[in-house]
């Protein structure tokens, strides 16, 4: 018995996509590099130590590496069986992190649940969980998408009690990206292009009320679009990003010799990692990141159009996708050309929850390359 499991495993680990497990790889171990250069003048004047940061996310690497192997070998299809539970969770963790005395507060926002000493941020796994959902249930309802209340509506009630929920730590930003990532596996499943455009338009509207509603998040949106005016409140960390891209040039001042880490910059290791990249290693650090995330994002659609059923398929699109709009999000941030969201840089930003659940992913996204790829050899 054994002998058959090492088996099996070495069968599916030989069609793995070695290229796009080497992007990730690189991309996160990249991101330990640069998480230890931005943190460690922090990370000394807070733990007496250099490290602190890097070896808390150095453990929750480790550990997304077990979970991206196991996300390799399970076959992706239990996940189409077990979506409504992964609704039910997804709602009770949203709601448990609310609760006082269970979810813990920081900078305002109560957006974690302590698991010991290490803290795990819900609404991470919800994202992931909703992409299940909401491939599980429009693959299965090919025939009814000219019906709009049978075929459409189901899912989107559910995603705006998610929405509703997240918005309530406050987290914004990852509201809007769930529900930017499910709109996505929405427009590829093939809903007719009326509903479409009611439901962008439903979507923009909502998502630009409950960002203007809230005095702190207005300030949030409309610092980035004049910064200068409150140079040391609202517009400070954007300030200093620009200065911090400014003086990285073509190719840096060199890994470790970022001034705007120094204190300067608020959240260097965090949601403004890549301009303290920028400062570091110029705009070369810059596209070699950007090359990297486009390379994943290639492999994604093509495993994606490989698929042979419509789950596997809008499973691997609302996984690619989610991450690209994240990523979007978090340099359209740092650059001033979006509100800062405080969404981290996938693979790259210090934080525990965003890098396991990143990873896992990604270990769905193989695993279902794979399967095509067994597919495909027995054919041929």
């Amino acid at each position: 018995m054994f002998i058959d499991t090492v088996k099996t495993i070495k069968n599916k680990l030989k069609h793995i996509d070695y290229p796009l497990l080497l992007a990730i790889l690189l991309l996160a171990c990249f991101g330990m590099m640069m998480i230890f250069s931005s943190s460690n003048t922090l990370s000394y004047l807070s733990y007496d130590t250099t490290s602190h940061f890097f070896v808390r996310q150095l453990q929750w690497f480790l550990f997304g590496i077990v979970l991206m192997v196991i996300a390799m070998l399970v076959p992706h299809q239990l996940y189409n069986k077990l979506s409504p539970v992964l609704v039910l969770l997804s709602l009770l963790l949203l709601f448990v992190v609310l609760l006082p005395g269970i979810g813990v507060e920081r900078n305002y926002s109560q957006r974690w649940i302590a698991i010991g000493p290490l803290l795990f941020q819900p609404s991470e796994a919800v994202k992931l969980f909703m992409i299940v959902y909401f491939a599980s249930f429009y693959s299965k309802k090919q025939h009814d998408l000219n019906q709009f209340k049978k075929g459409v509506l189901p899912p989107l009630i559910i995603l705006g009690a998610v929405f509703l929920l997240t918005l309530q730590q406050p987290d914004l930003g990852s509201a809007a990206l769930t529900l930017f990532a499910c709109g996505t596996i929405v427009i590829c499943s093939g809903v007719k292009r009326r509903h479409l455009t009611m439901l962008t338009t439903v979507g923009v509207l909502g998502v630009s009320y409950f960002a203007y509603s809230s005095p702190y998040r207005l300030e949030r949106l409309t610092s980035y679009m004049s910064p200068f005016q409150d140079p040391l409140g609202d517009g400070y960390q954007l300030i200093n990003s620009y200065v911090a891209i400014a003086e990285g040039g073509v190719v840096g001042n060199g890994l470790g010799s970022s001034v705007q880490k120094l204190g300067f910059l608020p959240e260097a290791h965090t949601d403004f990692i890549m301009a303290v990249i920028v400062e570091e290693l110029g705009v070369i650090g810059l596209l070699f990141v950007i090359g990297v995330y486009v390379f994943i994002m290639l492999k994604g659609i093509q495993i994606a159009k490989k698929s042979s059923n419509g789950f596997s398929r809008l499973l691997a699109i609302g996984i690619t996708f989610q991450m690209i709009i994240q990523v979007i999000f978090n340099l359209g941030g740092a650059s001033g050309l979006f509100p800062i969201t405080g969404i981290p840089l996938p693979l790259i930003s210090y934080g525990g929850s965003s890098l396991i659940i990143t990873m896992f992913s990604l270990g769905v996204l193989l695993q279902i390359s794979a399967q095509n790829n067994l597919r495909i050899q027995k054919k041929g």
